[in-house]
């Protein structure tokens, strides 16, 4: 996979090791693209040391569960995914706009302990992301299309259709489940979805069930 200007292709191509980067309800995707702002001065550094080695840095969310560490700082999911800093912005008043660029998934090994103010951890990447996946011929476009059309007439929402038509699967797949508007959950199971084929599927499932509880809503409302 190209991102920016490197190429991955081995687990040789990644370091053992990198920031992290927690925030509940995102998701970043192999080639999804994500826009940060950053400003708290532990996550600027972090993004100083990150420019000056691999430019990757892990985005991963809090534990599900709400859960603690001694410190206060949340647990993190097991599953997160190592972005490429492909631009950065200076704001002129001490924040950094910058753009991620998705990479590869993968889970937590261990949680390193550091001088530094922000998380780093251990990583065991999915390996299978650096190549195309094959699961991506396999997407039903036509019920996934359908899906998400529905949501934005539901929701008075509009979208470049053309764009959409020219995308392929796997990004539009990915590009879809990252724009999503749902909770932490329904993130966590897209990230962690085997495959474009599953991943689809998922997004279909949770756009279903948010229709069906939107129209129960408004009937409700009727009432």
């Amino acid at each position: 996979m190209r991102v920016g200007n490197a190429l991955y292709r081995l687990a040789k191509d990644l370091p053992p090791a990198i920031p992290v980067f927690p925030l509940a309800g995102s998701l970043l995707l192999p080639g999804g693209r994500m826009p940060l702002n950053i400003f708290e001065p532990r996550y600027l550094q972090m993004i100083d040391q990150a420019m000056a080695g691999s430019r990757l840095i892990g985005m991963i969310q809090p534990s599900l569960d709400g859960a603690l560490r001694d410190d206060g700082e949340p647990e993190l999911c097991n599953v997160g995914c190592a972005g490429r800093i492909i631009s950065l912005a200076e704001t002129g008043d001490g924040r950094y706009l910058i753009s991620l660029q998705g990479v590869c998934r993968f889970r937590i090994g261990q949680e390193l302990t550091a001088k530094a103010p922000f998380r780093q951890c251990r990583i065991a990447p999915f390996l299978a992301d650096l190549e195309e996946d094959p699961a991506g011929a396999e997407v039903d476009r036509p019920a996934l299309l359908k899906a998400f059309r529905a949501y934005l007439q539901a929701n008075d929402l509009e979208a470049d259709w053309e764009s959409v038509s020219r995308a392929e699967n796997g990004m539009l797949v990915n590009a879809l489940s990252m724009m999503a508007p749902y909770g932490p959950a329904e993130k966590q199971a897209l990230l962690e979805a085997p495959d474009l084929k599953t991943r689809a599927e998922t997004l279909i499932a949770i756009t279903e069930m948010t229709l069906a509880r939107e129209d129960d809503a408004f009937g409700s409302s009727l009432q």
